[in-house]
């Protein structure tokens, strides 16, 4: 049997996706973040995921898994899935709507707050480690810039293509 040929890509092309790809350093910097919030809050039993999610429960009217999602830019399936370890741990209560027993409501139970104010002094060093290791302008810009890409990347998806609301 003949060996077949890889054709590979010019290494020009290669190398100008690697330096310009938005998608690629956005990834990479939020793997890093990732890793960061992970180590620091492994004692707590949370991932950074699970904090942020804890976070945006402690609301005084627990949103819908239709509202929530968006604003954790997950789809319902995966925001139900990252739930269920917090259910069993008891620290989210998944209840049905009131005025739709089709739609679910999440609420943050008192353990889910209480683990929170145990873990938030943590976050909130690490935070302050990260923040002072960038450059002076960089976190407020940084954070500044990046709310603004899920609104432009919606805008500039192909036609026809489902975004995620927000």
């Amino acid at each position: 049997m003949p060996k077949s040929t890889l054709k590979l890509l010019d290494r020009e092309v290669v190398t100008h996706v690697a330096q310009t790809c938005l998608c690629l350093h956005t990834q990479r910097a939020a793997r890093a973040l990732a890793r960061l919030f992970d180590n620091a809050l492994r004692p707590f039993g949370l991932s950074n995921g699970q904090f942020s999610l804890l976070m945006a429960l402690n609301r005084p009217e627990p949103p819908t898994i239709g509202e929530l999602a968006p604003f954790l830019a997950m789809d319902r399936t995966s925001l139900t899935a990252a739930l269920k370890p917090l259910e069993r741990r008891g620290l989210v209560l998944i209840e049905a709507d009131k005025t739709d027993r089709r739609s679910r409501r999440v609420r943050i139970a008192p353990e889910g707050v209480a683990l929170l104010e145990d873990a938030l002094p943590t976050w909130r060093e690490t935070h302050a480690r990260l923040d002072a290791a960038l450059p002076e302008d960089i976190p407020d810009r940084l954070r500044a810039d990046l709310q603004q890409v899920p609104a432009v990347a919606a805008s500039v998806a192909p036609r026809g293509e489902r975004q995620p609301a927000e």
